[in-house]
């Protein structure tokens, strides 16, 4: 009796998703630390910000050793007027602790036109 390959691929496909490490949704970590670095550093105050317009985007999430991951972030910051200010982010995290390093933040874009 012949087994058809792509049932028998199918029937593992369930396993590989389950079998796979998952990295740790960590964005709140480097969102708050770029809040922070956006307002010390004069680009704006955190107040002005409309938290529930900000957009997040993992770039890349690489593993570099058992349970931990450098992980890559786009954050898209809207503040009340309708400015934005895109910022991309770098830092190490795991399943157990967000904060396994500093965070590193690059300003990428900056729009000074109100909507």
């Amino acid at each position: 009796m012949k087994v058809n390959l792509a049932i028998v691929v199918l029937a593992f496909v369930p396993l590989l998703a389950v079998a796979k490490p998952k990295a740790p949704d960590c964005h709140s970590w480097p969102m708050n630390m770029t809040e922070g670095w956006l307002k010390n550093t004069g680009i704006v105050d955190i107040p002005d910000l409309d938290e529930s317009k900000t957009e997040v985007t993992l770039l890349s999430s690489e593993k570099k050793e058992k349970d931990l991951y450098t992980q890559v972030y786009h954050f898209v910051f809207h503040n009340k007027n309708g400015k934005t200010y895109e910022v991309i982010t770098k830092s190490d995290a795991s399943s157990e602790e967000c904060s396994m390093s500093g965070v590193n933040s690059y300003l990428i874009s900056k729009s000074d036109i109100n909507y």
